[in-house]
């Protein structure tokens, strides 16, 4: 599936479904050593203010998520995974550097960063998080999200 495209198959992406459409979704690296599809609903994005997700973004961490059963990976060559906890391992591309997943162990979804999806993604979204540790280079605008100083 080429950057851009979105294929009506199965598994609502992001919202509820009243007419029973569905549609399935893709994502990727840069390079495109990495590529991902999401089957299923995904959550609103979550924006993250912690220090580790700003390490690893460079900024702060927008992040959606989906359940493990609708998340396939269509092409990993150069996928990593990089451990910064005992529960937490992120995915990244070891050819172009894309930070691209969020996998917490004792959760039954697996966060995806939805800047490296490909559009249209239809999401929405929601809140912000670890408010209270976000850098002091910048203010979180009033936005009208949900805030928390922490995770809720």
């Amino acid at each position: 599936m080429r950057s851009g495209t979105a294929v009506q198959v199965w598994g609502d992406h992001a919202k509820g479904n009243t007419d029973g459409e569905r549609f399935m979704i893709a994502g990727g690296c840069l390079c495109g050593a990495v590529r991902y599809e999401l089957r299923g609903a995904s959550t609103s994005v979550t924006y993250c203010h912690c220090s580790m997700c700003r390490r690893w973004h460079g900024h702060l961490g927008a992040y959606a998520a989906v359940d493990r059963a609708d998340f396939v990976l269509t092409e990993q060559r150069c996928l990593k995974w990089y451990v910064s906890s005992p529960t937490v391992r992120r995915g990244f591309c070891a050819e172009c550097g894309s930070s691209l997943f969020f996998d917490q162990a004792d959760l039954p979804k697996i966060a995806f960063c939805v800047g490296t999806l490909d559009e249209p993604t239809n999401l929405q979204s929601k809140a912000h998080i670890f408010v209270a540790s976000k850098g002091d280079y910048y203010a979180v605008a009033d936005d009208g999200l949900l805030r928390f100083d922490d995770s809720p």
